[in-house]
Parts: C-alpha cells; structure tokens; sequence
C-alpha cells in the first residue's frame, strides 16, 4: 500500500508579471527588458505542448549580443527571434555568441540556424555534444535495458519508441558541429564587459550548465531549476554516474546564489532559487521513502513492480510512452541511489 504524496509546496512568486500572466493566458509573453542590456524574449514549443522557451539576450560593452538558448526553430527559420530582437532596435547580425544551457531541442534548436544567420559562435558543455553524438549507441543499449523492465508486453512498444530507440534526445542526428566553444564549470563566457560564469549543475543532463550573471544579480537556470515545474532527470542520455544523485547535489550548489534573480529556461523569473531547490529536492528525497518502501514490501521484484507502488502522479497505471518510462527510470535511479539495485530482478 502507498501513501499519498505530500502536498506540493507554493510555487515561488513571480517576477515578471507579464511572463506570468501570459503562461495563466497561454500564449507567448512579450519581450521584456531585464536588465540593461538584458532582455527576455519567447519562443513557443514544437508539437502542440502549451508552452514557451524564454530566451535571454545580453548586451556586452562592445555592442555585440550573446543569445542565451534561442530555443526550437523550424529548419532555418528564425522569425520569431528577428522579432524579438527588432522590438528593442537589434538585429541577427549583431549577435556573435549562442550560449546553450543543455541539449535539448526547445533550447539549442535554433542554435545552428542562428550561427548560419549571423555567424556567432556556439557554446555548451562538452558532455551534451558528447551526447549528442553518441545518441544512436546509446538508444540501442536502453533498448536492451527497456526490455529487463518488466513492462507489460502492450506497452513496451510507446516505451522503446519514446525512451530507447524511437527516441531524439537533442536534435536528431547530428550533421554539423554542434559547438565551437566548449565551456566547463567556473568558465567566464566571452562576453565583453561582463563576468558569465558558467555553473555546471548535471542532472536534468549530464552537461547542464547554469550561467551566473553577479554584477546584474542574474542566474540563468534553463531547465535545472523553474518555478513550478519539477524537471524530469537523467534525460540527455546514458551516463556513468547516477543523474538522481547527480541532481541532488546540483540543487546543493545553489545555495550559495540566493540573492539573484532567477532567469529560468520555462515559465517566469522568480526569486529564492535557494528554497526552490531546497523544495525540489526534498521532493526527490520523499520519492527515495517510497521507492525503499517498495523494495522493502516485495521479493525480488522486477523494476515495474516497484514502480507501480510508488505514488507518481495519477500512478504509472495510467501512463504510456515518455511518462511511463521515465517514471521507471526514476524508480531504478532511486533504488541505485539506495544501493538497493540489486534487489531488482530482470524481468
């Protein structure tokens, strides 16, 4: 038997009432000046999801802007980007860096389009081109994970094709270079006439990086930290270390930043990211209870089995495709975390 989930805690106020208003509305929120020489723009999201990338431009003291995750684009075209950047008198053509906070197709999609269109240089992490890369080997070894699962025979099928094999993790295949600048924790971004600091925050992907802005009070937090959504985890390929603890002590690096405000990937600026992490985490450790309390209940169970008694939203009876299997790979990322894997039998 499980127990229900405790009740969530209030999602952070937001800063920009416009970004807020315009999530509740849904429909893209319009260009905002941050800072000087910081603004906010959004580009919607691919295939019907009722959501927005927001997308940071900054201005260095040589006139020169750097883009800060342009997100999704449709082959090469970049209107929505152009129109954002005109609204405050700027074009393409000035921008001369692209900064990716991971590798996902709602943030570095339009990266390669961008850097056609005005040359600028791309930069990520290198764990995420290293990903990006080696998709294809990696679909075929969570293929053969998939199938250890215990997933009922009906639903194995969405599982592989949204999680192994069928699945895209960034931008399908690769068939250019991906970036031209490689960042690591605690790099400064070229960026003249400011300190962006790169902080390398693993989890949500292996070479998720947030990009902290001190002088201008600004902590860029792509999808390792938002408002109110919790962000999925290990979600940028296979790695050799667990994404779960990986996470944890992401979130745990965020303490010291709890006087800037937060610039996230999704959703709306907010401040607190101290507490929002902490409230992130304590999520993450009461999911480790419930997962213990699964093994702890059951004889050599197969991981959906442990799965189907920890109380996921609306339970894992209800999911398919992407939901289920993420739901299962979080359950085996729990009872690894625990030192509790082999306790799960293959199915």
């Amino acid at each position: 038997m499980t127990t229900a989930p405790p009740p969530a805690a209030p999602a952070p106020e937001p800063i920009s009432s416009v970004q807020a208003a315009a999530l509740r509305d849904g429909v893209l929120p319009p260009v905002e000046q941050v800072r000087p020489g910081v603004w906010s723009l959004a580009v919607p999201f691919r295939g019907g999801v009722p959501d927005a990338t927001l997308v940071y431009v900054l201005e260095g003291s040589d006139g020169t802007l750097t883009v800060v995750d342009p997100g999704w684009a449709d082959g090469d075209d970049l209107g929505l980007l152009r129109a954002g950047l005109a609204a405050f008198g700027r074009t393409l053509d000035d921008v001369g860096l692209v900064v990716v906070t991971h590798l996902h197709a709602d943030h570095l999609g339009a990266a390669g389009a961008l850097r056609r269109a005005s040359g600028a240089r791309v930069a990520m992490h290198r764990l995420e081109v290293e990903a990006l890369h080696r998709e294809r080997s990696d679909a075929a070894a969570t293929d053969a994970e998939i199938a250890t699962w215990g997933v009922p025979d009906e639903l194995r099928a969405g599982v592989v094709a949204a999680w192994g094999s069928g699945r895209r993790i960034g931008l399908g295949r690769v068939s250019e270079p991906v970036a031209d600048l490689l960042l690591d924790d605690g790099d400064v971004v070229p960026v003249a006439g400011r300190e962006l600091r790169a902080l390398w925050t693993p989890g949500h992907t292996a070479g998720h990086l947030c990009f902290v802005d001190a002088a201008d009070g600004l902590l860029f937090t792509g999808d390792h930290v938002l408002p109110r959504i919790n962000s999925g985890i290990g979600l940028g390929g296979r790695t050799p270390t667990n994404p779960l603890a990986d996470h944890l002590a992401s979130l745990a690096r965020l303490e010291g930043y709890g006087d800037l405000e937060v610039c996230p990937g999704h959703e709306y600026r907010f401040r607190d990211v101290v507490t929002r992490a902490r409230t992130l985490a304590r999520h993450r450790e009461e999911r480790t209870r419930h997962v213990a309390a699964a093994l702890d209940a059951l004889s050599s169970p197969t991981l959906f089995e442990v799965a189907s008694r920890v109380p996921f939203s609306g339970g894992i009876g209800s999911m398919t495709g992407f939901l289920l299997a993420s739901a299962l790979a979080q359950t085996a990322f729990h009872a690894d975390l625990l030192g509790r894997a082999d306790e799960i039998r293959p199915a």
